[in-house]
């Protein structure tokens, strides 16, 4: 009797945890299955899931896991996840082009003043 009781329990167990594995499989199910079109960077112009932009270089693995944490606990509908992450990697794409350009503008301006200098010695 001992060792059906402890079979049950097991058995018990053994549902609860695929219980659990299944709602996890149906939210992460819901994020790879949500795409978002993207405007920017390497996601230009493709429907991206939420999943890949959750796990994409533009979210720190700290907020994506704070993320998914709220949406777990349905702090955070799919639409909130959706519009959340989209406008993350919106922004971080955002800052890392003005980057960018700020790091090529400074060469530019720096040549640009020597060419000017240069032009009146050349005619002198």
């Amino acid at each position: 009797l001992i060792a059906v009781k402890a079979s049950n329990k097991d058995t018990a167990s053994a549902a609860g945890e695929k219980d659990e594995d299944s709602k996890e499989e149906t939210w992460e199910t819901a994020l790879k299955t949500t795409t978002v079109e993207m405007k920017v960077g390497e996601f230009w112009g493709h429907k991206v899931s939420v999943w890949d932009l959750l796990h994409s270089k533009y979210i720190p693995e700290e907020n994506r896991k704070e993320l998914l944490e709220l949406y777990q606990a349905g702090e955070l509908t799919l639409e909130q996840m959706k519009t959340v992450v989209s406008t993350i990697v919106t922004k971080a794409e955002a800052a890392r082009a003005e980057q960018s350009a700020n790091e090529g503008s400074p060469g530019t301006e720096v040549t640009v003043p020597e060419a000017e200098h240069t032009h009146p010695q050349d005619r002198t």
